[in-house]
């Protein structure tokens, strides 16, 4: 017997065409509505409705360019695994977030209570970073990992590939 999968009620389904829309994107992000509707085989309304419903609710974010940290000259990354002082989550968040070098912050559960995505321009100036970062008054301790290689990038292709295939 198989367990329905569940899924909250805020989160927007999508079907194949929003996920031929997305793959499309992904992989060509400066695609004009015009020539996306050619491809999918769709009209401009269609995809201009559809991309304005995704927004809406989330589901694309933006548009921007993908910036590569290391061609800015921040080729080494870690993960900060972050102990928090009790009551001080919102202030170390407020602290974490004037530290440019600081990529990602997220709340977590198990030996830490925040996992931080750094940058810096060598592992010397990782201890830079490292001092900075933990420098404030809320943060209990750092268990840090210094990462060796990316073999699997950030993706979302297979994902929405996924996606647009549940029911």
């Amino acid at each position: 017997m198989t367990t329905p999968i569940t899924v909250p009620e805020d989160t927007l389904a999508i079907d194949r065409l929003d996920g031929r829309l997305l793959v499309l994107l992904a992989r060509e992000p400066r695609i004009g509505v015009l020539e996306a509707s050619r491809r999918l085989g769709v009209a401009r309304g269609t995809v201009q409705a559809r991309l304005d419903r995704l927004r809406e609710h989330g589901v694309i974010r933006g548009f921007g360019p993908e910036v590569d940290p290391a061609a800015l000259g921040y080729p080494v990354t870690a993960f900060a695994t972050l102990q928090i002082r009790q009551g001080q989550g919102a202030d170390v968040r407020a602290h974490l977030a004037t530290v440019p070098e600081v990529l990602e912050l997220h709340t977590t559960t198990g030996s830490g209570d925040m996992l931080c995505r750094l940058v810096a321009r060598s592992n010397a100036d990782l201890q830079r970073v490292i001092d900075r970062v933990v420098g404030f008054d809320g943060i209990v301790r750092a268990s840090t990992a210094i990462v060796m290689e990316n073999p699997v990038p950030l993706r979302i292709i297979p994902l929405v590939e996924q996606a647009a295939q549940e029911p």
